[in-house]
């Protein structure tokens, strides 16, 4: 997990991205418990900003009991969010083409009703034997 970027994301979920300390170890403490996922997004984030120095670099104020987002620090994250919509390719697949391979067609009317028929009379069956067996 990379502290910075988590940091921020903390910040930024507060209104008016101020976080009292006692709130942001908290919530830190449940991100790095919530698994692989958060580690691996925080690193690949982190990764588009290599330099990331949150205090120095002013994207996070010390305020009296917390920490407070800055517009800077708002902007850089929206930049390393941004990113992986670039990295991605954008894959354009016509709605027929998507239509037609996932959704089978129906069975024609008749044979839906046959099949319905035949589920209620195995389950009729079943109800039978399991009350002659009980008997």
């Amino acid at each position: 997990m990379n502290f910075q970027v988590t940091v921020l994301k903390v910040l930024v979920s507060y209104p008016g991205g101020f976080a009292p300390m006692d709130d942001i170890k908290r919530d830190m403490a449940i991100l790095a418990t919530s698994g692989r996922d958060w580690s691996d997004r925080t690193k690949r984030l982190a990764a588009r900003v290599p330099e990331l120095d949150i205090f120095s670099q002013g994207l996070v104020d010390r305020e009296s009991g917390g920490w407070k987002i800055t517009d800077k620090g708002r902007a850089v994250l929206e930049f390393m969010e941004a990113r992986t919509l670039i990295d991605q390719p954008l894959v354009v697949v016509p709605a027929e083409t998507v239509y037609a391979t996932t959704v089978p067609p129906l069975p024609p009317l008749a044979e839906r009703a046959k099949r319905r028929r035949e589920r209620r009379e195995r389950r009729r069956e079943g109800r039978e034997r399991a009350r002659s067996t009980a008997s």
